[in-house]
């Protein structure tokens, strides 16, 4: 058995400064940005308690918006997606990149926001 729920939504950024769309979209979306980032590619936008988790991600793909599932497990969470259709895009240092049936990516990470164990639904392997 494994864990995982839903849990980034990302915003890709391809161009321009990561500080300055994260303050966009803190504004757009009523949060505050992380005081103190532990990674310069990435900004946390911080909601209430119990909203979903939004990161901002400078990429060198072109912008777009994805999704990440978070999981205990992430071997058998990949082998449970590719189950349902999706396929794995790319293998990178610490998550996956797939491709769901309607084309869209996603990524399988670890847990990354707090109440993973509470919240996260349990899959038979």
């Amino acid at each position: 058995m494994h864990k995982s729920r839903l849990g980034d939504l990302v915003i890709d950024c391809e161009s321009g400064d990561i500080d300055d769309h994260a303050v966009f979209w803190a504004g757009a979306l009523g949060r505050d940005v992380e005081a103190a980032p532990k990674n310069p590619r990435y900004r946390r936008l911080i909601g209430k308690d119990g909203e979903i988790g939004i990161l901002l991600q400078a990429v060198e793909h072109p912008s777009r918006v994805h999704l990440d599932i978070e999981t205990d497990d992430p071997e058998k969470e990949v082998a449970r997606l590719e189950k349902l259709g999706a396929t794995v895009v790319s293998q990178l240092d610490g998550w996956t990149v797939m491709e769901a049936t309607s084309g869209h990516r996603f990524c399988v990470v670890k847990p990354q926001l707090p109440g993973f164990a509470e919240i996260a639904r349990t899959w038979e392997s």
